[in-house]
C-alpha cells in the first residue's frame, strides 16, 4: 500500500520518553495508595509465586507477584533477572525478598503468605519468622502424578476409581481443619475409605452403599500398599500439615494467565520493557478481578461448560463473567497527553531511579568479528 510506517526506533524513543514513564508512575501512584490500606488493616493474608519467562532452569527473567488475597489484587511486583542471583534458581527467593522487604517498609502486618513448597521459600520465611501455608492445588497436582503413574502398572487399574475422590478429600481436610495434627489425621483417615475396614471409629458423611463392589482395595494388595506409599509419605505429611485452611493461590495462577497476553514467553524483552508489560498487566488485573457475574436477560446467572485438556474429558462449569473494562488505559492516554508531553522530565527522572542489571552478555569474553567470522565453522564445511 505504499504507507510511511514509523521504525521500531521511532517507537522506541516514544515508549523511552513517554510510554514507559507514564506506566511506571502510575503504577507507583496506585500501588502506594494499596499498601497505605494494607497498613490499615490488623493481619493481611497474602499470596506470593514466581513466574519465569521461559520453561526450566534457563531463563532469563523471573517476576515475583504477591497479591492481597482478600481482595485478589496483585499488591507487589518485582522482576529479577538471572544475573543478579547467580541463576535462574534464585530468582524466587529473591524476588520473596524484595516484597516483603518492601511490605514490611509501608508498615503492613502479615498474618501468612500462601506459596507453592519450593524448599528455599521454606527455609527462608522460617528464618525470617513468618507464618507460611501451602496452596493445596500445588500439592494435590503432585499427589494426582504420580498417582496416574501407579495406575498404569499392571494390577493397580482399578486405584484409578478413587482419583477424584482423593482430589476432594485433600480440599475437603484443608477446608475443614483448624490444626496441623488434625489436617493429618483427616488425610490419612483415605486410607480406611478405600477398602471396608469396621474398626475405622466414625465418618463425618452418611454412610453410602456402594453400587460398585470391585474399586475397593484390599489392605495387603499391591494397589494399596502402593497408595499407602504415596498417602502416608513423610513429606506429604508435613505439607499436609501446612495446607492453607483460608485462601488459596489460584488467583496467582489466574493473573500468570493473563500476563501472557501482556508478556508472551516466546518474545524477548529488554528489562524496562518486561517491567512495564508486567505493571500493565497489573493494571488490567486489579480493574477487572472484582466483576461480577453475568446474567441473562430474564436476571438468570449464565455458566458455560469447559473440557480442559488436563482432565482428560472431564468437564467443569464455570461462571461467565460481564465484559472486561479498559479505564486504564484511558488514564493512561490522559497521563502522557496532558501531563508527560507538557514535562516529562519527572516521569523520566522516576524512570532512571530503576536498577537494570547488566545484559548477560556483559560478563562474555567479546571476540573481534573478523576473528569470529574466520574461525566460524558449520557441518557443511568441507
Amino acid at each position: 500500500m505504499k504507507l510511511h510506517i514509523f521504525k521500531y526506533d521511532s517507537f522506541r524513543c516514544h515508549a523511552r520518553l513517554c510510554i514507559e514513564p507514564a506506566i511506571v508512575h502510575k503504577w507507583r501512584n496506585w500501588q502506594s495508595e494499596m499498601l497505605e490500606q494494607l497498613s490499615r488493616r490488623e493481619n493481611v493474608i497474602v499470596g506470593g509465586d514466581k513466574r519465569a519467562d521461559s520453561p526450566g532452569h534457563s531463563a532469563k527473567y523471573g517476576s515475583y507477584t504477591m497479591m492481597d488475597l482478600a481482595t485478589n489484587t496483585v499488591v507487589d511486583l518485582q522482576l529479577v533477572q538471572s544475573n543478579e542471583v547467580g541463576g535462574s534458581y534464585h530468582m524466587e527467593k529473591e524476588g520473596l525478598k524484595r516484597s516483603l522487604d518492601l511490605l514490611d517498609a509501608r508498615g503492613v502486618r502479615l498474618e501468612c503468605i500462601i506459596t507453592d513448597r519450593h524448599p528455599q521459600i521454606q527455609k527462608y520465611l522460617r528464618d525470617r519468622n513468618v507464618t507460611q501455608f501451602y496452596d493445596v492445588w500445588h500439592i494435590e497436582k503432585g499427589i494426582s502424578k504420580k498417582l496416574d503413574k501407579i495406575c498404569q502398572i499392571k494390577g493397580c487399574e482399578k486405584l484409578r476409581k478413587w482419583l477424584r475422590s482423593i482430589k476432594n478429600h485433600i480440599y475437603w481436610t484443608a477446608a475443614s481443619s483448624t490444626t496441623g495434627p488434625e489436617r493429618v489425621a483427616k488425610w490419612t483417615s483415605i486410607l480406611n475409605h478405600v477398602h471396608e475396614d469396621p474398626n475405622f471409629p466414625a465418618y463425618l458423611h452418611p454412610q453410602r452403599i456402594s453400587r460398585d463392589k470391585n474399586k475397593w482395595l484390599s489392605a495387603a494388595t499391591m494397589p494399596f500398599y502402593k497408595l499407602e506409599k504415596v498417602l502416608a509419605n513423610k513429606r506429604i505429611l508435613k505439607d499436609v500439615a501446612k495446607l492453607s485452611p483460608h485462601h488459596q493461590a489460584s488467583t496467582v495462577e489466574a493473573f500468570h494467565s493473563v500476563l501472557l497476553r501482556f508478556a508472551p514467553k516466546n518474545v524477548v524483552f529488554p528489562f524496562l520493557g518486561m517491567l512495564c508489560r508486567l505493571y500493565l498487566a497489573a493494571l488490567h488485573y486489579n480493574e477487572n478481578a472484582g466483576r461480577p457475574q453475568a446474567t441473562s436477560a430474564t436476571g438468570k446467572p449464565i455458566y458455560k461448560l469447559a473440557f480442559p485438556k488436563a482432565k482428560k474429558g472431564e468437564y467443569r462449569v464455570r461462571e461467565v463473567k460481564t465484559q472486561q473494562t479498559f479505564g486504564y488505559v484511558k488514564e493512561l492516554l490522559d497521563l502522557i497527553f496532558n501531563q508527560v508531553f507538557v514535562d516529562p522530565s519527572p516521569y523520566v527522572d522516576e524512570v532512571l531511579g530503576i536498577h537494570i542489571p547488566p545484559a548477560l552478555s556483559s560478563a562474555c569474553d567479546l571476540p573481534e568479528m573478523e576473528e569470529a567470522i574466520s574461525s566460524r565453522v558449520t557441518r557443511f564445511n568441507q
